[in-house]
């Protein structure tokens, strides 16, 4: 545990008080149970850790809804942890894009540890959940802990991704909950709409026809240090890869060969490009190989627990 030592005669009123305060926000180190459901054997990924690395339980309409691991330096996620749910594919239409309050009060402890805060929060909410952008003026609180909508507005080379997919997705809520920019990266047009989004509805197709229990997913980035710019300052990291793994122990034995090896596990990943953007398919194992030569995941890096393969099992 890291202590931070706080004199308190230094710290304005206002300040203190927020600190002292309970705040229900999700922001958690350590996820509830609840959380944790979205998690194969209820255990994030391991071998990430970063002080600017913070673990958010996405809530919507009163229910968590995924787990997402945002760093909020680069304001882009590193990965984002669901439950594939069956569906037949269809976009859910006319959602606005949120934003999440409760990374505010995070990112204002991390700020006084680095000791380069100049303005008191003043942007909190008791709700824990995803919010709707607010119309008008933009406090600057928002862009210190996160993407926002302005960001992409003259990105012209990128889009909006969604690593937790609408289209993984079937319940209209939990469909919704994915438009948050908390759970969205700066996919290059051609392979967005291309290889990485015909991807996605095999993996959708495959899930749908063979998994007969939860399929765990994690789709997540690596960088390179690329930004998206406005106003001449670095905003948002821009993925050099996109990779996603899921596992499923409870799947068709008798599924088709050419599908069948996939299972319980089996991985994916694909370069964030115009050009040579093909995705891979490999195994869980190989792509964290890839992985630890590719970001700044350490030598225990591991997707899900024994890599997706249950105790006994060949």
């Amino acid at each position: 545990m890291v202590k931070i030592w706080l004199h308190v005669s230094s710290i304005p009123a206002v300040t203190l008080l927020l600190i002292l305060l309970p705040v229900r926000a999700t922001v958690e180190p350590a996820l509830s149970p609840e959380c944790r459901e979205f998690l194969y054997l209820g255990t994030a990924p391991v071998g990430l850790e970063d002080h600017s690395l913070v673990k958010i339980c996405q809530r919507y309409n009163n229910r968590p809804r995924y787990v997402t691991l945002y760093n909020i330096k680069d304001h882009v996620p590193v990965y984002s942890a669901y439950t594939f749910k069956r569906s037949d594919g269809e976009k859910k239409v006319d959602v606005p894009w949120m934003y999440e309050p409760q990374i505010y009060f995070f990112f204002f402890c991390f700020c006084i540890f680095c000791f380069f805060l100049t303005e008191q929060l003043s942007t909190s909410s008791d709700t824990g959940e995803m919010q709707q952008f607010p119309r008008g003026y933009m406090h600057q609180n928002f862009e210190d802990a996160q993407a926002v909508l302005e960001d992409y507005a003259n990105a012209v080379l990128y889009e909006r991704g969604a690593l937790n997919p609408d289209e993984h997705q079937a319940n209209p809520d939990d469909k919704a909950a994915t438009y948050t920019l908390t759970n969205v990266v700066p996919q290059v047009r051609e392979f967005h709409r291309g290889p990485w989004k015909a991807q996605e509805h095999i993996i959708r197709r495959r899930l749908n026809n063979y998994c007969r229990g939860t399929a765990y997913v994690v789709t997540g980035i690596t960088t390179s240090g690329n930004m998206i710019r406005r106003h001449n300052i670095g905003r948002v990291a821009i993925p050099t890869y996109l990779w996603s793994a899921y596992c499923c122990i409870n799947y068709d034995h008798n599924a088709p060969y050419d599908e069948r090896y996939k299972f319980p596990a089996f991985a994916h990943y694909g370069l964030n490009d115009k050009e040579n953007n093909q995705v891979l398919e490999l195994s869980v194992p190989k792509l964290e190989e890839f992985l630890k030569k590719s970001t700044f995941v350490d030598k225990n890096f591991q997707i899900f627990v024994e890599d997706c393969v249950p105790p006994g099992s060949s």
